[in-house]
């Protein structure tokens, strides 16, 4: 099997939930198969060349955010000739559900990652938990995991305060523990903003030798929208397919946080709350110059006055 770019257009926007999850449906199922998981999820699989990526998205933010309103993966099934399976869920159930092991058991005993070269899973939040815990299926496989959660499990994760209502959820049982279910993997990215307390103690718990952890300071929770913003986020995803991603080349990338007003005014409120207060001016004056937003030119008018 070789990469082959597969003939399709999608432009997903303003349709309804249910038409739009038909369309995703006549979609898989003319380039590979679409199954429901249950009632929460929904496996998609388009066939192409040798590389697979896996995402697990939730439905709603792919309708919201996604470019075309699509799986992150359908631009490169489209323009990569990757072959794509999504994993979606439509409620935050971070991905545990006894119909998602069944499938992934079935996966294994078929043989069907066996099938592919290289293989890389991603996913943002929930999904990047997702990504790490199923990872176990596809042993070798990279893994590319955006602000996750090792584990929502009271005893293991009891001081993370924000998912009060998904701890009821089974995180102790098959695909559990994240950290653990990465051993077999090969290059793991830890991506998560360390500022962000709560994440950067999940991501903690993640480190191993062939992790690499990505700090991204100041882009808070949602990296998958920092990154697209910055324009980033494709080509990480390529980089880490073809095996030349790294903690250099990450930061390299990140530079193009300098020109995203979002980070600037996240750094400006930091050095003010830190008291570097001439840094964050200068800061003001720099973007001022060049950004016609008016949050500079009032920031700068409340520091000075002050």
């Amino acid at each position: 099997m070789v990469d082959r770019p597969l003939p399709f257009e999608s432009n997903l926007f303003d349709l309804t939930p249910n038409a739009w999850l038909g369309r995703i449906d006549d979609l898989c199922d003319q380039f590979g198969f679409f199954e429901q998981l249950g009632a929460q999820h929904c496996a998609g699989f388009l066939e192409a060349g040798n590389n697979l990526i896996v995402t697990f998205e939730n439905a709603e933010d792919v309708r919201a955010h996604n470019a075309r309103a699509e799986p992150r993966g359908f631009e490169h099934a489209r323009y990569d000739g990757w072959s794509h399976l999504s994993i979606m869920s439509f409620t935050q159930s971070w991905f545990r559900d006894s119909a998602i092991f069944d499938f992934f058991d079935r996966m294994v005993d078929d043989g069907f990652f066996e099938d592919f070269e290289t293989i890389v899973f991603y996913g943002a939040g929930a999904g990047g938990y997702a990504a790490a815990a199923y990872c176990v299926a596809a042993p070798g496989a990279t893994v590319l995991a955006l602000s996750p959660q090792a584990t929502l499990a009271r005893q293991l994760a009891g001081w993370d305060w924000r998912f009060i209502q998904q701890r009821r959820n089974d995180f102790c049982g098959r695909y559990g523990f994240a950290p653990d279910m990465i051993e077999g993997a090969g290059q793991v990215f830890v991506a998560y903003d360390p500022h962000v307390h709560l994440d950067a103690m999940h991501a903690a718990l993640f480190y191993k030798p062939h992790v690499t952890m990505m700090p991204c300071p100041l882009l808070g929770t949602r990296l998958d929208h920092a990154f697209d913003r910055l324009g980033i986020h494709d080509v990480l995803l390529r980089l880490a397919m073809d095996g030349s991603l790294d903690a250099k080349r990450f930061r390299q990338l990140l530079r193009a946080r300098r020109y995203d007003d979002s980070y600037a005014q996240s750094l400006i409120t930091h050095l003010t709350d830190t008291g570097h207060r001439d840094m964050a001016k200068a800061i003001c004056r720099y973007k001022e110059q060049r950004s016609k937003n008016p949050y500079y030119t009032d920031v700068l008018a409340a520091l000075s006055g002050d």
